[in-house]
């Protein structure tokens, strides 16, 4: 696992490369994958958790759909189990409420699109945003999860920032800073506090760049238990 400095610094777009459009006539089928052993669909462990995967939809930060079939939350059991009492959890403070998962295990190749997509940005920076592929996420082994939580309603909690925010409005590690200027709430702050305590009592560990991302392990214990997805199944 990767950690680094979280001090602000200027505001500034970050170029997003779009992805080359194929020509018709030279589209090949994607080769497929069987799911490697370990992975489980989340809502197979608990039907109160919700899915709203992202990737399948333009509703991302390259503003394209990079999954063609996946449909599912596949995450590693132990992590699926240690998801639901999140959500067992959750559901005894807050009824009514939901955990949605954003994204779950991602395929290699994938990771390599959003990778190549900021290749406009020096490593160290890149890597606050997306994973080297060539070191893997923990996406790519169905250890890390995007998740938010819905209300009662079924409406999404305000974070003060969306899903795949580059901002560092979405940073965990600068909110005292936004909210002190009024950039964030206190009930914004306290949506996220709550999604973040929630998970920390089951050990996922929240990235300091993305309030939507936690990990259940770190990268090395990961390689050491679990197989890697390289394409979508």
């Amino acid at each position: 696992m990767m950690f680094w400095s979280c001090q602000e610094s200027p505001k500034k777009t970050i170029p997003i490369k779009p992805t080359p459009k194929k020509q018709p006539s030279t589209v090949l089928k994607t080769p497929t994958t069987p799911l490697p052993e370990g992975l489980v669909d989340v809502q197979q462990i608990n039907a109160a958790i919700q899915i709203d995967l992202k990737y399948t939809t333009t509703d991302n930060f390259l503003r394209e759909r990079l999954y063609t079939r996946l449909q599912k939350a596949y995450l590693q059991k132990d992590v699926a189990i240690r998801l639901s009492e999140v959500q067992k959890e959750l559901s005894r403070k807050y009824p009514g409420y939901q955990l949605l998962i954003y994204d779950a295990v991602r395929p290699v190749s994938v990771q390599e699109k959003m990778w190549k997509a900021l290749d406009s940005l020096p490593v160290k920076e890149r890597i606050k945003f997306v994973s080297n592929p060539k070191n893997l996420s923990l996406h790519n082994m169905g250890a890390a999860i995007d998740l938010t939580i819905l209300n009662a309603n079924g409406e999404a909690l305000d974070m003060g920032a969306g899903f795949d925010d580059i901002r560092k409005i979405a940073y965990p590690c600068l909110e005292d800073s936004f909210l002190k200027v009024g950039q964030l709430t206190p009930l914004q702050v306290q949506n996220r506090k709550i999604l973040r305590s929630t998970m920390l009592m089951q050990g996922f560990r929240q990235l300091p760049t993305e309030w939507w991302h936690f990990n259940a392990c770190s990268r090395e214990e990961a390689k050491r238990k679990y197989k890697v997805l390289y394409l979508e199944p």
